[in-house]
C-alpha cells in the first residue's frame, strides 16, 4: 500500500471529508475497509491509518513497552485512546469529529498527504508552517541521501 500525493479538499459543515479518489483506489486494491484516525504523535495533523498498518504500528508499539510499568501503560493509554475508527460511507465520505478537528486547527479546508501507508490530514496553514523552502528542502536531502559518503 502506498498512498503518495498532495491533494486539497473540503470538510462540510457536519465535519465530512471525501476521501480522494486516488487513495480510495488503493484501499480498494489493498482489501481495506476500516481506517483509524488519531492526531499525529509529532505534529499538528491527523494521520488517517488503514487498520492493517495501524495493527503494525500497535504491534511495533507495544515491543517497545514493559505491560507491569507505570509510565509505559500511561503511554499505550494515551496513544490508543486518542484514535477513532473511521468508515467511508457510499460517497467515500468519513466524519472527522469535532474534538480531533480541534486539535488538529482543521477548518472547513483540508489537505490530504500521502505518507506511503498512511494518509495525514492537515489545516494548510499548519501544513504550510511545516514544510522547508525549496533550497533548503534539497540542502537537507542531499545530506541524508549522502551520509554514508563521509564514513
Amino acid at each position: 500500500m502506498r498512498f503518495l500525493g498532495n491533494i486539497e479538499a473540503k470538510t462540510d459543515a457536519k465535519g465530512r471529508a471525501f476521501l480522494p479518489a486516488v487513495f480510495r483506489k488503493v484501499l480498494q486494491a489493498s482489501g481495506e475497509d476500516c481506517l483509524m484516525l488519531r492526531k499525529d504523535v509529532f505534529q499538528k495533523c491527523l494521520v488517517l491509518y488503514p487498520e492493517s498498518v495501524w495493527n503494525e504500528r500497535i504491534d511495533l508499539l507495544k515491543t517497545q513497552l514493559k505491560p507491569w510499568k507505570q509510565s509505559h501503560q500511561q503511554m499505550f493509554r494515551q496513544f490508543v485512546s486518542e484514535a477513532e475508527v473511521v468508515t467511508l460511507d457510499g460517497n467515500g465520505r468519513f466524519l472527522i469529529s469535532k474534538r480531533l478537528q480541534k486539535i488538529a486547527e482543521i477548518d472547513q479546508d483540508i489537505q490530504f498527504i500521502g505518507m506511503d501507508n498512511a494518509i495525514e490530514i492537515w489545516s494548510p496553514k499548519n501544513l504550510l508552517q511545516t514544510l522547508k523552502p525549496e533550497e533548503e528542502f534539497g540542502i537537507e536531502f542531499e545530506n541524508i541521501m549522502n551520509a554514508d559518503d563521509a564514513l
